[in-house]
């Protein structure tokens, strides 16, 4: 994996901007209203952005949809990295037990082969051959320059904000529904056997949120706590949308970087 830099919080934007107009003497919010903060973040997230519009809308080509595909696998694979930078910083056994289950969801286990191999299928199903996907012949430099920072992130942050910072999950079960139902009308040619993967993790996503957003919830007490876990959110969401718009330049704009030209198919 390329290396990547520490990730560094943003002082600027919508959850930097909320948490400034208060002190971090300022009352904590309740646990209502920390959680309804946090729900709130959905308005920053990744279904918004022009390519993942287009894209549920039918509106992308089916090159730039293989082009989704194989650039999120990269992202489907450090998953598992991420967790378990996570367990390894964490000692509390509790959550350790809690926790590993999300890698057993991804890299798979006895009787489940995981969603990784589930998003392989999708792969073939949108008309990819498996080896192509797991070479990462496809990645994108500016993808894989944000999933590495993120993994960077859990590795070297503190525990606790690495689990915040996986709170995306609480608005990925809507995406999945919504692919579920448009995309065999919108992508007829997408053989529905690939569409496993976004079944599998409606259930799995719905089990990470109520875990994740509980100790969230819990360890995150004070207002400046608060506003932590709400900038590391931001983080986050930032990640995955600047993913986006690395395809946006390559598939839709189609200025994809010199030496993956030649690669992005028609």
């Amino acid at each position: 994996m390329t290396a990547a830099t520490n990730t560094t919080i943003p002082k600027e934007g919508p959850a930097a901007a909320d948490a400034s107009a208060t002190s971090p003497a300022s009352p904590p919010r309740t646990p209502a209203e920390f959680e309804a903060a946090l729900r709130g973040m959905d308005r920053f997230y990744h279904i918004h952005h022009p390519f993942h519009v287009a894209m549920n809308e039918g509106g992308l080509p089916a090159q730039a949809v293989r082009g989704w595909v194989a650039n999120r696998f990269y992202y489907q694979v450090q998953i598992p990295r991420k967790d378990a930078a996570i367990l390894a910083n964490c000692p509390d056994r509790e959550i350790r037990r809690a926790w590993i289950q999300r890698i057993l969801d991804h890299d798979g286990h006895t009787g489940d082969e995981g969603g990784i191999e589930a998003w392989l299928r999708l792969g073939e199903a949108v008309g990819l051959e498996r080896g192509e996907i797991l070479d990462l012949r496809h990645v994108l430099p500016g993808v894989r320059f944000a999933v590495d920072a993120y993994v960077r992130f859990a590795q070297t942050a503190p525990w606790q904000e690495a689990i915040a910072s996986s709170l995306t999950e609480l608005f990925a079960p809507t995406i999945h529904q919504k692919r579920l139902e448009n995309w065999p009308a919108l992508y007829p040619w997408i053989d529905a056997e690939g569409y496993g993967y976004f079944r599998k993790r409606l259930g799995e996503a719905r089990r990470d949120v109520e875990h994740g957003l509980a100790f969230t919830l819990a360890h995150f007490t004070t207002r400046a706590q608060q506003d932590r876990a709400l900038a590391v959110l931001q983080m986050k969401l930032e990640i995955l949308w600047s993913m986006l718009d690395a395809m946006w330049t390559a598939y839709v704009d189609q200025r994809p970087p010199p030496m993956l030209a030649a690669r992005i198919r028609s």
